[in-house]
């Protein structure tokens, strides 16, 4: 191929000699591989690492039912997109199918709102990578920290998708197994057969000798969901990067299909052990992190410097594929004629370099704000992009219920993963968001969040409404 740079389109196909291009023209450059661990790791942020701490602190034992509510409430939602995903691999997974089947608005709208979540998080991440490499090299200050991880990042993900895929095998690899050599070795602890740990073995004792199950009362449950409910949002990125894998159908099934045991291991299996080997007001556990504490109270020496290292590896990942999602989410919009066509077309390589630098270029002006007014413009970033989770989750259902009748009149054969129990499981978890949605409102912290995003979201689906109503006006025949 000669031209640099290629519209992406049916029938062209730039990439790599011998490599399989997906139809809309990005290089299917992912290995299978690449899918299984970016599906694995996709729902481990660094929140699980920082945030568990506080959400333990709030609800004590009971924070496993607020992580069981939420992982169920994922495990359905991911099995929705995981229908509409194996049927119809796109680089804009619930946005392209949001257009298909809701209109050209929510397409337009909930694609945006993705895209400026996921900005967000790149500065969010960024200072948190910072943190801790300043505290490593001090004499490097925290700004060029932040500087050179979204440099060689950006560089990662200009090269071609298959770098970003090999970045995040390792990066969520290294996740996967520290927290799957905690979950052992701390269960070792908890029932006392652990060699050469001095932990008294205590068994299941924690769960309930200070102050009971439920210290806080029952509705700490709902306190602990507001709290833990973010930290499992990256778990739909596996259906955007299918779109350039060699089996998109493959890897978005097995992907859906192990959402459940993944959600219990890593998160319920985590926090168990953290439970039962501490008890849940242990001072330590929000003054350390509750990780932290847990490894400190086996005997793990330098708990702190290695847990450090795997929050490093887990911001990293997330800075990773939130560049990754936040690039491919233009692109796809780009596509439809939601966003400038630069951002739809691939380079020789078929990354689409206008995608990632505009979202990276808003990151950095993002990363800016959090340095020069972190309590104002910054503080109002965050909190608007506080609830797009949510409404995300929410679109995902109500496409789902659309596009289930589209998929059975136009290729019923493609019907491979079906939604359990459909509609009635559909129409159980939109009412399950809208009451976290609604519980939010009652929490000062939340409830400025979801107005907030409220407030950003009215106008992003203003501004489609409008740019709907003019494209309808301009095709109408002129008297």
């Amino acid at each position: 191929m000669t031209s640099q740079t290629t519209l992406a389109g049916p029938g062209q196909q730039p990439g790599e000699p011998g490599k399989p291009d997906s139809p809309d023209g990005l290089q299917a450059g992912l290995k299978n591989r690449h899918l299984s661990m970016i599906a694995i790791g996709g729902v481990i942020g660094a929140g699980l690492f920082v945030g568990s701490g506080a959400g333990i602190a709030a609800a004590g034992p009971a924070i496993l039912l607020s992580y069981a509510l939420v992982g169920l409430m994922v495990v359905f939602v991911m099995r929705m997109l995981g229908e509409m995903a194996v049927a119809r691999p796109s680089s804009g997974s619930f946005s392209a199918y949001a257009d298909q089947a809701l209109g050209r608005w929510a397409g337009f709208s909930i694609g945006w709102l993705y895209w400026f979540f996921w900005v967000v998080v790149l500065a969010v991440e960024a200072t948190a990578g910072a943190k801790i490499l300043e505290s490593w090299v001090p004499g490097v200050p925290q700004w060029a920290w932040a500087l050179i991880v979204m440099v060689v990042l950006t560089a990662t993900n200009l090269v071609s998708v298959g770098s970003y895929g090999e970045f995040e095998f390792w990066f969520a690899g290294i996740k996967v197994v520290a927290i799957g050599a905690f979950v052992v070795v701390g269960l070792l602890a908890v029932f006392g057969v652990l060699p050469g740990s001095d932990h008294a073995g205590s068994g299941l004792a924690h769960l309930t000798d200070a102050g009971g199950f439920f210290p806080e009362g029952p509705g700490a449950i709902l306190t602990g969901v507001l709290m833990v409910v973010f930290s499992f949002m990256g778990s739909e990125i596996v259906t955007l990067a299918a779109g350039e894998s060699e089996n998109p159908q493959r890897a978005v099934s097995k992907a859906t299909n192990s959402v459940i045991w993944r959600i219990a291991i890593f998160y319920l299996g985590s926090i168990f052990v953290v439970l039962t080997l501490l008890p849940w007001n242990d001072p330590s556990i929000v003054e350390d992190g509750s990780y932290v504490a847990a490894l400190n109270a086996i005997g793990i020496p330098h708990a702190g410097q290695v847990m450090d290292v795997i929050v490093l590896t887990a911001v990293l990942s997330c800075l990773n594929s939130g560049l990754y999602t936040a690039s491919r989410m233009a692109f796809s919009l780009g596509q439809r004629g939601d966003a400038p066509k630069a951002f739809a077309r691939v380079n020789k390589r078929g990354v689409p370099q206008a995608a990632i630098l505009s979202s990276v270029v808003f990151g950095f002006v993002a990363v800016f704000f959090n340095y020069q007014w972190p309590d104002t413009v910054f503080a109002f970033l965050l909190n608007s992009s506080g609830a797009v989770a949510l409404f995300v989750w929410l679109v995902i259902c109500f496409t789902q219920l659309r596009m289930r009748g589209i998929i059975l009149r136009e290729a019923p054969e493609k019907l491979v993963v079906r939604m359990w129990l459909f509609p009635y499981l559909t129409w159980a978890t939109i009412a399950m968001i809208s009451f976290v949605l609604v519980y939010m409102l009652t929490d000062d912290a939340g409830r400025e969040q979801v107005l907030l995003s409220l407030l950003v979201a009215a106008l992003v689906v203003g501004v489609s409404l409008v740019r709907e109503f003019r494209s309808r006006k301009a095709k109408a025949p002129v008297e």
